[in-house]
């Protein structure tokens, strides 16, 4: 009865092993600010008066296979316009094109889009986070703390946006 119970457990930890093996690995290999910028308004202008600020936060990905195999580079790039409530005039506008470099295996093929513009960005995020609050503090402002992005809701949106835009362009180009 011994040697059943060790011939069904030896059999059950094969395909678990193997379940292992091909489970999604990711490395972050490096991470960098590619590109920075900002542009503290009102101290140019001078301040006048209390300001109230309204910001406005756009987030865009970008992904690319690198020479090397497996290797992949995902940039998140920020804009982010503070305004001032009641006049709308700019008080700041940071831009950041913040990129990670991605060792990635066992990911199909059909996965690693949404696994790259998904996953690779979470990972990053936090850095960038901390580099706009510092920017925004070292500027003359209260720290700026993103709030933690949706980054599946940003993607199904922009596939979303894609197909429309296809549809659009389909209907408007009559048949040949």
């Amino acid at each position: 009865m011994a040697e059943n119970e060790t011939a069904e457990n030896g059999a059950a930890a094969q395909p678990q092993q193997q379940q292992q093996l091909q489970q999604p690995k990711m490395n972050v290999l490096a991470q960098y600010v590619r590109d920075l910028s900002f542009e503290n308004i009102l101290s140019q202008k001078g301040t006048t008066g209390e300001v109230q600020p309204d910001i406005q936060v756009e987030v865009n990905l970008d992904a690319k296979k690198r020479q090397l195999e497996n290797q992949y580079e995902v940039a998140l790039k920020l804009k982010i316009t503070s305004k001032s409530k009641g006049t709308s005039d700019v008080l700041f506008l940071l831009e950041m094109d913040y990129a990670g470099v991605f060792h990635i295996e066992n990911v199909p093929e059909d996965q690693l889009h949404p696994y790259l513009l998904i996953e690779c960005p979470r990972m990053i995020f936090p850095f960038a986070r901390r580099i706009v609050s510092d920017v925004t503090r070292d500027g003359g402002f209260p720290p700026l703390n993103l709030e933690t992005i949706d980054f599946v809701s940003l993607y199904r949106n922009e596939i979303m946006r894609r197909q429309a835009a296809q549809q659009a362009q389909a209907k408007a180009t009559p048949d040949a």
